[in-house]
Parts: C-alpha cells; structure tokens; sequence
C-alpha cells in the first residue's frame, strides 16, 4: 500500500512562491503518473497537475503558466513548484498515485494572504 506525505506549504503573500514535495512510499514510483490536487473550504477536490511515468505534464487552467509539476524518480518524490500565487491558491495540496487512486496523504495547507 502507498503511502504519500506532503510536506512545504505555509503562509505566502500574493505574488510569491512555494515548492511543495510528496514523497511517495510503497509505490512502483517510477512507472505512476502522480498528480497534485487542492482542496479550498468548502469545494470539492481538483486536479492541479499530472506527470506521467514518461514526463508528460497537464495543468488545470487556472495555474498554467504559474505552477510546475517535477518529479525525481531516484527520491521517489513529486514537486510543485508554485510562483506567482494568488489568494485563490488558499487550500490543503495533496498529491496522488494513480497507481492507487483512492489514496490520500494529510496533505499541506498553503494560504496566500497579506
């Protein structure tokens, strides 16, 4: 069973930059697509980003161009480098193992505010 824990969110002002790390445990890390998701209070759970076993990254509209989805295979971890955020990035990160789709980590909480 994998285990995934999300680690370097924090309280940032607009405009400014956070990278968060999941490291990921039990899983065939480097065959997985991986995928960041958020959770603000009171919404449901989107997709942020996707990177397949190959690289290949999607993002959601609205961090396009803002975010970076990475992965190092050896670490068996996956970042999301987050520039530029905004007030509407507030929410708890989690990451996920398409491998193992109902799998969540604690997850780490980032709130852009001044």
């Amino acid at each position: 069973q994998v285990q995934l824990v999300e680690s370097g969110g924090g309280l940032v002002q607009p405009g400014g930059s956070l990278r968060l790390s999941c490291a990921a445990s039990g899983s065939i890390f480097s065959i997985t697509t991986m995928g960041w998701y958020r959770q603000a209070p009171g919404k449901q759970r989107l997709m942020v980003a996707t990177i397949s076993s190959n690289g290949a990254t999607n993002y959601a509209d609205s961090v396009e161009g803002r975010f970076t989805i990475s992965r190092d295979n050896a670490k068996i971890t996956v970042y999301l480098q987050m520039n530029s955020l905004k007030p509407e990035d507030t929410a708890v990160y989690y990451c996920r193992d398409f491998l193992y789709p109902d799998t969540w980590g604690q997850g780490t909480q980032v709130t852009v505010s001044s």
